[in-house]
């Protein structure tokens, strides 16, 4: 199933105070950028957060008081944070967004395609 424009325009809603926001769509889902990583990823109209340390520490215990699991946003995926009701505290978000993204490493830079045969 895709995931509706709908909701990923509410969810960079939410996270907008963290940085620059972009997105890419892909294969009917969609990649969240914050200042030019790739923080998150948009499945399902579900909200998977790349796990770091500082996200971790910042999430807290994972399945303590309903908050946040770890889940693979498609089948073969490492586990990313599966944000569910905190998705509706943009502070919380954008607190948690701007962490990940400060822990992350610059996307490396594309070669050029060569030219086909």
């Amino acid at each position: 199933m895709a995931s509706d424009q709908s909701f990923v325009d509410y969810v960079c809603d939410q996270i907008r105070a963290a940085g620059e926001i972009s997105y890419r769509k892909m294969f009917g889902e969609f990649t969240l950028y914050c200042d030019g990583k790739v923080v998150a990823l948009i499945c399902d109209n579900q909200l998977f957060v790349k796990p770091t340390t500082i996200g971790r520490e910042k999430i807290g215990e994972f399945g303590e008081n309903g908050r946040v699991v770890e889940a693979e946003p498609y089948p073969g995926a490492k586990p990313y944070f599966l944000i569910d009701s905190q998705l509706d505290d943009q502070e919380w978000m954008a607190d948690l967004i701007r962490a990940s993204a400060a822990a992350l490493p610059l996307p490396k830079p594309r070669k050029p395609r060569k030219g086909l045969h």
